[in-house]
């Protein structure tokens, strides 16, 4: 099975040694998006909605850019650092995907990379 790298310049660029997300036959593995903005990555400075919103708007860039949308996903994993936050990401995920819903977990964390509050992955099936 062949791997495919992707990228975008329309989602923020890895902080480390990773890949925006991978793609092996039909599945792309997406790695965790924070709440960054991609033009300048700083961390969204608004409040808790604001943040989650832009990193739905990361996952669903990347998503694009693997021939996907966030339709596509399977399987979504939340981590939040406050799982106070879990009713406000439900009310935001609602404005962003449509029964059937993927599979979804939802993780609290001690700390996620540059101090962000919410951070997300996924698993996409496309084609």
């Amino acid at each position: 099975m062949t791997r495919e790298i992707i990228h975008t310049d329309k989602a923020p660029k890895a902080i480390g040694t990773y890949s925006q997300a991978v793609k092996a036959g039909n599945t792309v593995y997406l790695s965790g998006q924070i709440p960054l903005i991609p033009e300048t990555m700083e961390l969204v400075q608004c409040d808790m909605e604001a943040q989650i919103r832009r990193v739905f708007d990361n996952l669903g860039a990347v998503a694009e850019a693997a021939g996907g949308s966030l339709a596509d996903i399977v399987k979504l994993n939340v981590f939040l650092t406050d799982l106070g936050h879990f009713p406000l990401v439900n009310h935001v995920m609602a404005s962003y995907f449509h029964e059937p819903y993927p599979a979804r977990a939802a993780i609290g964390v001690a700390a996620l990379p540059k101090g962000a509050a919410v951070e997300m992955d996924g698993v996409m099936v496309i084609g």
